[in-house]
């Protein structure tokens, strides 16, 4: 696994609807490739995670996304949960933030459902991605070519590199493929 001491990695969540295990996987991951990961959220105090739908952990928010960038941050990490992306769609501070890593460039990992805030902040057009099955037509109608796989890394030069996985099965795949590339 790569190193990535001295990388800050943003985490971005809604105040509630994480899917725990999305949050915590590749949050250790990155702390175990020497990585400082921060929660931003859309308010402070914290965020509660789930367990599919059963309430689950609660964690304390480092930041708040109306008052970070991409400059704060070497990549950015989507975890999935229905109640997650679609609140943070709905949320312009959490829309820019999301939005400020491929302005800059920066390397985004989504997993399961949070791709609906790369949809929203119309990023997705002419990437390759994957996601939670039912988000295939949502990604298809913003210009993705949705495919089933259960690790998609779309790269392209002088764009941000954007890793995708379906489901919390993935997990392994998806953690091991974010350290390395938030290491480059």
């Amino acid at each position: 696994m790569a190193a990535l001491t001295g990388r800050k990695i943003a985490f971005l969540v809604a105040p509630e609807g994480i899917e725990q295990v999305e949050l915590t996987e590749p949050w250790k991951s990155v702390e175990q490739a020497g990585g400082q990961p921060e929660l931003v959220s859309t308010e402070e105090g914290e965020v509660r995670a789930f367990n599919h739908l059963d309430p689950a952990d609660t964690f304390p928010v480092d930041r708040v996304a109306d008052a970070v960038s991409a400059a704060d941050y070497d990549g950015l990490v989507l975890p999935g949960g229905v109640a997650n992306p679609d609140f943070l769609r709905t949320d312009p501070g959490a829309v820019a933030f999301a939005k400020s890593f491929f302005d800059a460039a920066k390397p985004v990992a989504a997993i399961c459902h949070a791709p609906w805030t790369l949809v929203e902040a119309d990023v997705v057009r002419s990437r390759r991605v994957t996601s939670w099955p039912s988000l295939r037509t949502d990604l298809r109608n913003a210009g993705a070519d949705w495919v089933d796989e259960q690790l998609v890394v779309d790269r392209g030069e002088g764009v941000s590199t954007l890793l995708t996985s379906r489901k919390p099965d993935d997990l392994p795949a998806f953690c091991e493929a974010l350290v390395d590339e938030f290491a480059h």
